[in-house]
């Protein structure tokens, strides 16, 4: 099966009626999609009573990503608020678990920083955070092309197929070492796509910290690229059970019409995703 979703669903107007509350988003962005990435747990690891107001909040047959902590993949460094790795591998777990009592974990997506390149230490790196989340389904994402280099590029796709890891294909502006080539190839039984638009200059010069996101993430998707994108699922679904497909694209709200569109080019429906509801006035926000 294909589920399509969006990363977040704090910040996609389209999605939500006029009368919704902050607290309400997520029921009425189940309303349009069957999965979300939660990109918050990147942040801080959510607690017990935030997630099962998610659970709670969504249909029976949703799903969620969620996202590693930013501790256990090496872009936060300094300043943990852990006292020990296991101890942070530890929280996270607790949180997954969660989901996954709930029949509701797609995966556990662990994105790597760009300067994670192919080398013996990253290797051993990703075995260790395998053995860490041993009872979740997980999900890498390389930022670092050294990974798909022509040397190391079979290397890569067998050590994920060992330890049964989901291969995370990206769709992204190709701007050398710091992005890697959208490659339709599955490791696991699952595959995860991240659509994050072909933003160069923005992927290339993000500012500073407080707006790289308005600019390195700012792109629409015309209907061309989207058939290219269609192509690439389609091979992976005939690689895997199940294609989870989230839309990253979204400095200026394009992720949900470009998701939308994809939808209908795919062909697809969704039994029961929750009820859309009406505005104010009668009418209905779809």
């Amino acid at each position: 099966m294909i589920y399509v979703g969006l990363t977040g669903w704090g910040d996609h107007p389209a999605a939500y009626s006029k009368t919704t509350k902050a607290t309400d988003k997520l029921y009425d962005y189940s309303g349009h999609f069957p999965i979300v990435e939660v990109d918050t747990s990147f942040y801080a690891i959510p607690n017990e009573k935030s997630i099962q107001k998610w659970l709670d909040d969504t249909p029976t047959t949703f799903r969620f990503i969620l996202k590693a902590y930013q501790g256990m993949t090496g872009h936060l460094r300094e300043n943990l608020p852990y006292e020990t790795k296991g101890e942070m591998f530890q929280a996270f777990r607790e949180a997954a678990e969660i989901f996954q009592r709930a029949g509701r974990l797609a995966a556990v997506l662990v994105q790597f920083p760009p300067w994670f390149d192919c080398q013996f230490k990253n290797v051993q790196y990703i075995r260790y955070v395998k053995q860490q989340l041993a009872d979740f389904p997980v999900a890498i994402e390389f930022r670092n092309r050294t990974w798909y280099d022509k040397p190391y590029r079979e290397g890569t796709f067998q050590l994920l197929k060992s330890l049964q890891l989901i291969h995370t294909v990206c769709d992204e502006p190709q701007v050398g070492e710091g992005s890697v080539p959208l490659v339709a190839q599955a490791t696991s039984n699952k595959a995860l796509v991240r659509i994050h638009g072909r933003n160069v200059h923005g992927w290339r010069n993000p500012g500073n910290n407080e707006q790289w996101r308005k600019v390195r993430f700012l792109y629409h998707y015309n209907e061309e690229e989207l058939q290219e994108l269609k192509t690439v699922i389609e091979t992976l679904q005939k690689q895997v059970q199940d294609v989870y497909v989230v839309f990253n694209n979204n400095s200026d709200y394009d992720a949900f019409p470009n998701a939308k569109t994809l939808v209908h080019m795919l062909g697809l429906s969704y039994d029961g995703l929750a009820p859309k509801q009406l505005d104010l006035f009668g009418g209905d926000d779809t």
